[in-house]
């Protein structure tokens, strides 16, 4: 869904779809578009207008799906999916502006680990069975 679409839903629905009110999705495309204007023009420029980037981003942290997937759905590269969401992520946290946490944060917790779970059992790996006359039959016929 575009933000063509998406725009002309009731405030709840647009909450339900994005994980933000309207009024946050435009406060954060305006820290966007403001970072947009310093950054320098070099390449080709984006066919997704920054609302559909964010909406890309939104996506990402709502439904936890793949870059393929967002790729697909969005007409884009899996890697460009993936440059869209880290851009937009970047310059959200920069910003400050937003309750987002940092990478780092998330890997900092402030409880302590009691248990630690390892799974150490041990499964055969199945392999093709080498068969040695085999090969060399194969071998010999090629060399006649």
């Amino acid at each position: 869904m575009t933000y063509e679409q998406v725009k002309t839903l009731k405030p709840t629905e647009f909450k339900r779809l994005c994980g933000v009110y309207p009024d946050t999705f435009k406060d954060m495309v305006t820290v966007l578009k403001a970072e947009k204007v310093w950054q320098k023009k070099t390449g080709r420029p984006s066919k997704l207008s920054t609302e559909d980037q964010l909406l890309i981003t939104l996506e990402y942290w709502r439904e936890y799906r793949t870059y393929f997937h967002l790729g697909n759905s969005w007409g884009i590269n899996e890697s460009t999916a993936y440059k869209i969401v880290r851009k937009v992520e970047n310059i959200l946290i920069k910003s400050g502006l937003f309750n987002l946490l940092e990478k780092k944060a998330l890997l900092e917790s402030n409880s302590e680990i009691e248990v630690i779970v390892v799974d150490v059992s041990e499964q055969e790996i199945e392999r093709p069975k080498k068969n040695r006359n085999h090969t060399i039959v194969a071998s010999r016929d090629t060399t006649h």
